[in-house]
């Protein structure tokens, strides 16, 4: 059966021409003058890979991109970025939001070819090792075991600051935040996690306190996992400390760009990725819109900005149409648009 391809592009001729060099290679294509066609495109075809342009009416790549990685039919679909644009930051961002590569236009048919190959290729490989993933979860499981499962209600501490670490922690449902608080009483939020996520691991893993606080945004049910049973398993299982290493990892680089964006973006850019940041942990949704509870002064503790600025930064997003409010609900009402806002 012939590999499918969906091509996401607005420019007619790179478009057609690109559908037209690897449909005379032997795969089957599908096209799509913009964002919005392209996802509808991928939810009905299924396509082994996906090529996709940055700067598109309607629904631009990054919006396409957080699409498909947020419904399970297409999460797993290999993504390729085609652009003119050659900055390097924007080639970053849609790495860091899940692009498996990218080509810059112009590119000759070698180029093309070479990428998809790569990407069967390497998706090849993750199929032929997935027997081992279910290993990887049994070990996780066995480790979870060996904790306890409490709920907490919302708005508690978990664990201080300099504190001697004692557990590690998983959310088996819920929302947790790490913070740090100042001596002025302001505070700066270095984390969320939610449903299947583990956290406190930094500290154990380095055998040093507790660099911040953790507390609970909603009720949660949290298993406790004791210290030494985490540090056993770390040092024998091999699937444990890989999976640790990625998160130390992942941990690093939030980090890392958390203080870019304290450092470089605008107050209003900052509020809207905090309004993009807790929609994708906690929004748990598909489409566009997206509905979030947090409550103004966890905003400005994610954003490190003050409440008062909050409040006039969401007013401004409700006049421009980017979000509307219920109680204490945010209502975004368009991610991409959200995600588009200038500095």
């Amino acid at each position: 059966m012939s590999k499918k391809i969906l091509i996401i592009e607005d420019n007619d001729d790179i478009r057609e021409g690109t559908a037209e060099v690897l449909d005379l290679a032997g795969y089957e294509t599908f096209t799509a003058k913009h964002g919005k066609i392209g996802v509808d495109l991928a939810l009905k075809h299924l396509p082994d890979v996906i090529l996709c342009d940055i700067m598109m009416p309607e629904l631009d790549g990054y919006g396409v991109l957080y699409l498909i990685n947020k419904n399970p039919q297409t999460a797993n679909i290999p993504f390729i970025f085609i652009t003119a644009k050659t900055e390097r930051a924007d080639m970053r961002k849609g790495m860091e939001m899940g692009a498996d590569d990218y080509l810059t236009k112009p590119f000759d048919d070698l180029e093309l070819f070479k990428a998809i190959e790569s990407r069967f290729k390497k998706k090849q490989q993750s199929k032929t090792i997935g027997a081992s993933v279910g290993s990887v979860e049994a070990v996780l499981t066995e480790l979870k075991a060996k904790g306890k499962q409490r709920l907490v209600s919302a708005k508690q501490i978990i664990y201080v600051e300099d504190d001697e670490p004692t557990h590690l922690y998983f959310v088996v449902k819920g929302q947790v935040k790490t913070y740090k608080r100042f001596k002025d009483g302001r505070e700066l939020s270095s984390g969320l996690f939610h449903d299947g996520d583990f956290f406190g691991y930094e500290s154990l893993c380095n055998g040093v306190p507790y660099a911040e606080n953790a507390a609970t945004l909603a009720v949660s049910e949290i298993i406790q996992i004791p210290k030494i049973d985490f540090l056993e398993y770390l040092l024998s299982h091999q699937a444990v400390s890989k999976t640790f290493i990625s998160l130390l990892s992942e941990s690093v680089q939030d980090k890392g760009k958390q203080m870019l964006q304290l450092a470089y973006s605008s107050v209003r850019k900052r509020v809207a990725e905090a309004l993009l940041q807790v929609a994708e942990k906690f929004g748990g949704t598909e489409s566009d819109a997206c509905t979030i509870k947090i409550s103004r002064d966890d905003l400005a503790a994610l954003v490190g900005t003050a409440s008062e600025t909050i409040s006039r930064m969401l007013a401004d997003f409700k006049d421009e149409e980017l979000i509307d409010k219920t109680g204490n609900a945010i209502n975004i009402l368009s991610m991409s648009k959200l995600r588009n806002v200038k500095q």
